[in-house]
């Protein structure tokens, strides 16, 4: 099941606060602190479904009066990764927010080649099957990450459209 589409039409706002919501919510059960900065980094994570590199992140935190410093960015980062709010598309070295923070859980990434959108989908069944694989290795996994690349609907329809 993918847990967010971002090639499908939506309101995105609804799509940001909801995540921040959660994100809050996650961090007051845990009793961690969404930070301002935090939840900004999380906000302009969210506003696209376009993974984000840290300095990319930095450029839009700049708001002029006291612009924000790289380890800033990353301790924020480093935050949001610790509590599941996000994951790292290791293959961009960026970040995007995470649909499904409230469990621990293989991250599965569809990542579109032609718009740079990306989708998380529910992997359960392959997350057991890389489990039980590491367990016959005798392999301690420390985070892990599927990231499959290929085409969104949407681009697709626009590339069928430009040929036809």
């Amino acid at each position: 099941m993918i847990h967010n589409q971002p090639w499908r039409d939506h309101n995105h706002g609804d799509c940001v606060q909801e995540a921040i919501s959660r994100a809050t919510a996650l961090c007051a059960a845990r009793n961690v602190r969404l930070t301002a900065l935090r939840r900004r980094v999380l906000e302009i994570l969210w506003q696209s479904h376009v993974p984000l590199s840290a300095y990319a992140i930095l450029a839009q935190l700049g708001d002029g009066a006291r612009p924000a410093a790289p380890p800033t960015v990353y301790r924020a980062l480093d935050f949001l990764l610790e509590q599941g709010l996000v994951h790292k598309v290791e293959h961009l070295n960026a970040y995007m927010g995470c649909p499904m923070p409230e469990h621990p859980h293989l991250a599965a990434i569809f990542l579109c080649e032609h718009c740079g959108c990306a989708a998380e989908i529910d992997a359960a069944g392959l997350a057991a099957e890389i489990g039980a694989a590491a367990a016959e290795q005798d392999f301690a996994i420390r985070r892990q990450t599927v990231e499959i690349s290929g085409a969104c609907s949407r681009c697709r329809e626009q590339r069928a459209g430009t040929r036809a």
